[in-house]
């Protein structure tokens, strides 16, 4: 598989990165400025491109078979309409250009997977990330709408550390509680979604 991964320059995208590498795919970079980038493997194909110029995205995504969007805001704490945005440029670029696979990765605590968050992660967490929220659902709302093959995955906060292995899937109407999740295996359960069409057209949330 050739992925794309948006948002790569990220600590999620770089686990994304490496982990697609490591699973044998050949994997696409998108970096707003190749100079100034987090270093990758030599394997890895910087693209350059920004998210709000579909030109750029349309170049980017030519020829992949799959795109992971971890895309991040500028800050969690203020209101921003980047991610609605930058979807919607980004699923222009993918029906223009051909690939139909796209993982998406959003925030446990949008919607009703408000239920699945652990009591600290709903009372503490998310009243801090509050500013951030609408720009979520806004983007859930494109993808959903996008006419692609989609998936969101909605993660609670991230922590390091050794992998696991695997995650918890909790699929919408679930009762199931997350209040956290392994970055190395976040990485891993998105590069599945999208190299082995798990949960096409559906939204869930994973937990450690």
């Amino acid at each position: 598989m050739r992925v794309l991964v948006v948002g790569a320059t990220g600590p999620l995208g770089r686990e994304i990165v490496a982990g697609a590498l490591s699973a044998g795919h050949q994997v696409d970079a998108l970096v707003r400025d190749p100079e100034h980038s987090a270093a990758f493997p030599a394997d890895v194909q910087m693209v350059q491109g920004d998210v709000l110029r579909a030109e750029s995205l349309a170049a980017a995504v030519r020829g992949t078979d799959a795109v992971i969007c971890a895309l991040g805001t500028p800050s969690p704490r203020q209101p921003s309409t980047l991610l609605r945005e930058g979807s919607q440029t980004l699923i222009a670029a993918m029906k223009q250009e051909g690939p139909s696979r796209l993982v998406c990765v959003t925030l446990l605590g949008v919607g009703p997977s408000r239920s699945n968050a652990s009591f600290l992660y709903r009372t503490v967490v998310l009243p801090m990330l509050a500013p951030m929220i609408p720009d979520k659902e806004a983007q859930e709302d494109v993808v959903r709408a996008s006419g692609l093959n989609w998936t969101l995955v909605r993660p609670p906060r991230f922590t390091t550390g050794p992998a696991h292995g695997n995650v918890r899937v909790i699929k919408q109407g679930q009762p199931a509680r997350a209040g956290h999740v392994v970055r190395a295996d976040l990485a891993r359960f998105l590069i599945d979604c999208a190299s082995k069409n798990l949960y096409v057209g559906e939204a869930v949330a994973v937990g450690s």
